[in-house]
């Protein structure tokens, strides 16, 4: 991610001793910063190579719409994150919108005499529009992710359009030389990012199923997805929620390869299947475990 998205900050880092996710200090954090709507997305504690220790905070905005104070809410997580654990904090932000022009990098105030002033580094998705060749010839994985993202964009009420984008992508991706278990990664991602309407999905599972007769890659997808959800229904009607807990389970294992097990007991109370069920279409598109927990939380407050 910082190699493709960020090189300058990269090489600063020691990659021999790996970094530490920081999940519950990024679920203080929010917590602390009243702001409305939530864009952190990831903490990590990683040693830099002259041995000390900094925080990097890394802030995701994918929603194609302009957010005023989106400067101000980095600002505010930047802050906290200092003022609760005393470390030094790398603010990273990637914006998926397609406003050209919005590009917010500080945010600032000056009072009496008193100024203050946080600016902070930002990739912005649109202009790798530009280098799509460049994106093509990358073997870092987050180049075909950055062309799903776009192509996604681009086809947007253009489903056929889509199908193509997604099928051009995914044969990329298998030929591209990765491992399966990237492989896998990236395909789900993929297609959950691309979704098409049921019959041009099925087309598309058809052409992929097709192409793979020949090889070994078993890819969790909406096809999948939708065998889950059948799963639920049928556990209904067998008068069963164990059945819900398991699906729910499992795609949260998918998407984010840990379930901490207070989230694994928090489901396994959940008696009530269409609670399960509503829970499960926000765990196939929620953008972090962290965003998942809280969702969990408030479904408990309300429950």
């Amino acid at each position: 991610f910082l190699s493709f998205f960020f090189p300058k900050v990269h090489p600063l880092i020691d990659w021999g001793q790996p970094p530490e996710s920081l999940d519950k200090e990024l679920e203080q954090i929010l917590r602390q910063a009243d702001s409305g709507e939530r864009v952190a997305d990831k903490l990590f504690k990683v040693w830099l190579l002259d041995g000390k220790i900094t925080w990097v905070l890394i802030h995701i905005e994918v929603q194609s719409q302009y957010k005023s104070d989106f400067a101000k809410r980095i600002y505010q997580y930047s802050y906290r994150a200092f003022d609760l654990y005393e470390q030094p904090v790398i603010s990273l932000a990637v914006l998926g919108d397609d406003r050209a022009t919005w590009r917010p990098s500080d945010y600032s105030y000056k009072l009496g005499g008193c100024k203050l002033k946080l600016k902070f580094p930002i990739v912005k998705l649109l202009d790798y529009q530009a280098k799509w060749q460049d994106l093509e010839e990358s073997t870092n994985p987050f180049a075909i992710m950055t062309m799903a993202h776009l192509t996604t964009m681009m086809t947007l009420g253009k489903p056929q359009m889509r199908q193509q984008g997604k099928w051009d992508l995914v044969r990329r991706l298998l030929e591209k030389g990765y491992d399966q278990e990237d492989i896998r990664k990236l395909f789900r991602a993929i297609d959950w990012m691309m979704t098409l309407p049921e019959e041009l999905q099925q087309s598309f599972e058809e052409q992929l199923n097709r192409y793979q007769q020949e090889r070994q890659m078993p890819l969790l997808s909406n096809m999948e997805v939708r065998g889950m959800q059948r799963g639920i229904e049928k556990g209904i009607k067998q008068g069963t929620v164990q059945n819900a807990h398991e699906w729910l389970l499992e795609v949260l294992t998918v998407r984010f390869e840990v379930v901490p097990p207070e989230v694994i007991e928090a489901i396994n109370q959940i008696e009530d299947v269409s609670v399960l069920k509503q829970l499960l279409r926000e765990a196939i598109a929620i953008s972090s475990m962290v965003e998942f927990q809280q969702l969990l939380s408030q479904n408990q407050a309300d429950s």
